[in-house]
Order: C-alpha cells, then structure tokens, then sequence
C-alpha cells in the first residue's frame, strides 16, 4: 500500500499519513499540506444502507431457495404466483429495446470490473476498511443476481415434472418406442416439406423476418399457456445475438438472461433451428426451467403452431433427438426408417452436417459444456447436459398417449 510523508501533521506522533487521507485525520493537517491531498468521504468508510438491504434480500431469498428444494409443492406455488409475474414485469421492461439487454451486460462487465477497480484503487481503497467497504459493495452486487434468479428462476427446477404435469406414464422406452416414435415424426416431416422451399446448399428457408417469426410464435405460445394451468403467457420475444459465431463456437444456439427477462437466440445457426430454439428460450422465459421440458413444450407449441415452417423446425428438430437415440439402440433399424425420410429433409441433415464441421470440436465448446453441465448439477438436474437428450423420453410418452397428435 502506497504511503506518502507530509511536512507537517498535527496531532500525530507518526509522520508518514495515507494517500489519499481519512477525512478525520485530513482535518488535523495544516493549510498548506491539505492542498497537496484530498480526505476519504466518510461514506466510504462504511457501507451503504443500500448494500445492507441487498444482504438482507439476499438472505430471504437463501431461505425462499432451500425451501423450494425442499418442497414440490411450494415451488410449484412460487414458479406460478410469484415468478411468474416477475418473469412477465422484467420481459414487458425489456422487450421495447432493440438489442439484447443481458448480453450487453454480459459483454460490458469485464469493462466496467476494470473501470470500477481502477477509480477504487485511485480513489476509494486507500485503508483495509475503505478496501472491505468496496468489496462488501462488489459482494452485495452479486448476491442481487442471486436474488432475482432465485425469486425469478430456480422454482422451475424444483416443481413438479413436465411428465406429471402433462399426466403421462413414462416407462424404459425400447428401441420399439424409439422405432414407432422416428416414423411418426417422419410422417410429419413429409406433410411439412412438401409446403417449403430450399435452397441450392441444402438447407430450408424460413418464409419471413424473425419478427414475424416472434409473432408466430407469440400466437403459439398464447393458445398453448390459455389450455395448459401450469405455464404462464407474457410478452417476451426471443431477441437476436450479435456475436451468434463465438456462440456457435460454444454450441449455444441460444440463452435465456434470467436477470433481464430476455430470450436470445444464435442466428448463426440454418434456418430450421431457429423457430425450435426460439421456442425453447420462450419456454424458459415463462418458467420452464429444466432443459428437457423446456425441449417439450417447445416442440408442443410449435406442432400447434398454424405455420408450416415453425412445425417443420420442430418435427426435424425433435427427430434429431430421437434419430440419434434409434441409431444408438437399433442402426439398422434407424436406417430403415431414415431412408423413408423425404429426399429435400435428407438433404438438410446432410447440409447442416456439413455446416457443423468446423464447430464440432472447438475448445469453447468444452469449456462452455463444462460450465453448463456443473450449472445444472448445482440446480438438482442430476444428469447434467445429457438432460436435453432426455426429451426423447418425453416425446415417445407423449406419442404413445396421443398417437393421432
């Protein structure tokens, strides 16, 4: 710690004094020395009535987080009747930006981190206490974000399950299942392809804007949450991410900011993700926490969607999943089925393989699917990232409960 030696000081039996001072030892200096430092305000000394009411948010919300894990029932109460207006408030304040508030946030924190500990080291942490006061500032900031996910967020982890919700009997599914259930998504497939158009490289083209996407979507959303009590509708829109390639470096096709409301989506990715993902951070933006449930309910709002490219994007989407699921159980029995699929979706599988080549192994990936994967172990999703494939499980109940859907 820097230390400076004043000519004169009254009062005190050690010459050598802080710099910048303490405002109670600043008043003992004589005229000429005050001129050459400046006193530490008080304020600095302790820390704001602002920061003790953030611990103390910050606390209940402690509180509100073990009782969540340790009743269904209450976070089935929380997720719907205070999340979930909550969820709604931060979405409607958010939704008249043109940009994404959250990753602007996420992409200016390391300047503002250099910015504020710059000004505290110049100006502010000039004594131990002035230096536990900036970090008790930094701590009580980051709790907030604690706060807001707890009271926004983590109730959808622990209420009940999807399964329970939509009353379906989830069993081991055989490669039977997974056989039954790839036909009947390939049977969609080729209703649904025969309406669009593609492109020379292979891949479909999704017939409007992104906005017009998002009212198609809204639409959908709208019907599903008026005839299912367990999900809240509000007015968010997914939003587009400027830096879509290093996400697509990551294998994030999309993220929703819990801290903003927002649902934002990679649009570097083909055409025929996008309606998919869109749909699966909007289901994450009305409270549908756990991976392969927000999966489900997107898949099940877009096939009810009145647009035939947003159940193409679901149909192809879910039949990744569950395709992939077949070959490991029966590959020739997936191969059978695969070949019964239309020469144009062949095409676009084959397209996007292509396209995903120079992502597949990046180390970005890794450390994102890391990160991720012990994100969800910490929200009591005990298969980690495998819990996205666990969708397939849903879908081949939900076949064998609606088989005409």
């Amino acid at each position: 710690m820097k230390r400076i030696r004043p000519d004169r000081c009254r009062g005190a039996s050690d010459s050598r004094l802080p710099s910048p001072i303490p405002a109670r030892v600043y008043r003992t200096l004589d005229e000429e020395v005050k001129r050459r430092y400046h006193p530490i305000p008080p304020r600095y000394e302790r820390l704001p009535a602002f920061c003790l009411f953030l611990y103390a948010v910050a606390a209940v919300c402690l509180i509100l987080l073990i009782i969540q894990s340790g009743s269904v029932a209450f976070s089935d109460w929380f997720n719907l009747h205070i999340s979930a207006p909550l969820r709604a408030f931060l979405a409607a304040l958010t939704a008249p930006l043109p940009f994404s508030l959250g990753e602007f946030t996420v992409l200016l924190l390391p300047l503002v981190l250099v910015v504020t500990l710059r000004h505290a080291i110049r100006r502010r942490c000039d004594s131990w206490r002035t230096a536990g006061v900036f970090i008790g500032v930094l701590i009580s900031v980051l709790l907030s974000f604690f706060s807001v996910f707890v009271l926004n967020f983590s109730a959808g982890y622990r209420n009940s399950t999807l399964d329970v919700k939509l009353e379906l009997e989830q069993k081991q599914v055989s490669a039977e299942d997974l056989a039954d259930t790839a036909r009947i998504l390939v049977r969609h497939l080729n209703e649904e392809a025969g309406k669009l158009g593609f492109e020379r490289d292979g891949f479909s083209v999704m017939p409007y804007s992104l906005a017009e996407m998002n009212d198609r979507l809204s639409d959908a959303y709208a019907a599903f949450c008026s005839s299912h009590d367990f999900i809240r509708n509000n007015a968010g829109q997914p939003k587009p991410v400027l830096v879509s390639e290093i996400l697509s470096y990551m294998h994030i096709t999309g993220v929703y900011s819990f801290f903003t409301g927002e649902a934002n989506i990679n649009v570097n990715f083909p055409d025929y993700t996008t309606p998919y993902t869109a749909a699966h951070e909007m289901a994450h933006q009305r409270g549908i926490a756990r991976e392969d449930e927000a999966n489900m309910v997107a898949f099940l709002v877009c096939i009810g969607s009145d647009d035939s490219y947003i159940r193409y994007s679901a149909y192809l989407n879910m039949y990744e999943y569950v395709a992939n699921a077949l070959y490991s159980a029966d590959a020739n029995r997936y191969r059978t089925i695969h070949a019964e699929l239309n020469s144009a979706t062949r095409g676009e599988l084959s397209a996007y393989n292509r396209f995903y080549e120079k992502y597949r192994d990046s180390a970005a990936s890794k450390v994102s699917d890391a990160v991720n994967n012990t994100y969800l172990h910490t929200q009591q999703v005990s298969h980690g990232t495998r819990s996205y494939g666990m969708v397939v499980d849903l879908t081949v109940a939900w076949y064998k409960a609606y088989p005409e859907k």
